[in-house]
């Protein structure tokens, strides 16, 4: 794992699109994980930048959204369809039928979550999964005791996830109380993961993220267990890190990052 601390959230975003648009230019068919959130709208804003500044071609891209709630239809605005319709795939030029997200208005669930993880072994297996962490240590929709090895399923939303998530919908009340997502043992068998968390309320359960103990009271602690982790935080966010002195040397000195700082 290498982490990478940038001054300012813009700054976070910039380089997170850099590092996707040079795997898109190394791989044009790149099979490509997605987040959604508010950390993630700024780095979608980037990536849009670049496709119209710089001709970025998403043509031959496929993505795979890490989940939906349900009982959303696609058409709802705070579907994660949507979202990523308003967001990034209606202004790129990608293929929507190479664009997944499970079905969250689907009457079975246990099959959707075979089905989708079906579609992604199809494609070859996810070759970048972008992650963001949520304030109760989430990644997708993995809450306390998410089994490390879990596959994509229907999952129960914490109270917690539904207080940090509701002031996306116009009525609060409206959120739905349970998603479908990735499993934490899927999210762990993409090829790389880019991991992007801003601002000074993810400062604690980042550190616990990367720094302390594996457990499935956190799932995103299991990101320790994958070999190729890239995660990308702002001052703010990198607050509680012990480790920052040495992150920054790397940084500094790997030639890897050389064309980025």
């Amino acid at each position: 794992m290498e982490v990478v601390v940038r001054p300012t959230k813009p700054d976070t975003s910039w380089l997170a699109a850099r590092l996707i648009a040079a795997a898109i230019k190394a791989k044009p068919q790149l099979v490509l994980g997605l987040a959604t959130g508010r950390t993630m709208e700024r780095l979608y804003a980037k990536l849009v930048q670049i496709h119209r500044e710089e001709r970025l071609d998403f043509s031959l891209v496929r993505t795979f959204n890490l989940d939906e709630y349900i009982g959303l239809p696609e058409e709802d605005e705070n579907s994660y369809r949507y979202y990523m319709n308003h967001h990034l795939f209606d202004h790129i030029n990608i293929d929507k039928r190479n664009t997944f997200l499970p079905d969250g208005m689907t009457d079975d669930e246990a099959g959707e979550g075979e089905r989708y993880e079906a579609a992604i072994q199809e494609a070859g297996g996810i070759d970048l999964q972008l992650l963001g962490i949520g304030r109760a240590g989430h990644i997708g929709f993995n809450e306390p005791l998410s089994a490390l090895q879990s596959r994509t399923r229907a999952k129960a939303l914490t109270p917690l996830t539904i207080a940090e998530n509701s002031g996306e919908f116009a009525d609060p009340a409206r959120i739905p109380r349970r998603a479908i997502t990735m499993g934490v043992g899927t999210i762990l068998e993409a090829k790389r993961l880019l991991v992007l968390v801003t601002g000074d309320s993810k400062a604690e359960i980042l550190a616990k993220a990367i720094e302390g103990p594996i457990t499935s009271m956190i799932s995103a602690t299991a990101i320790q267990l994958h070999r190729n982790v890239h995660v990308i935080c702002d001052e703010e966010a990198a607050a509680g890190l012990s480790g920052r002195e040495y992150y920054d040397w790397i940084f500094a000195n790997e030639p890897e990052w050389e064309a980025y700082r």
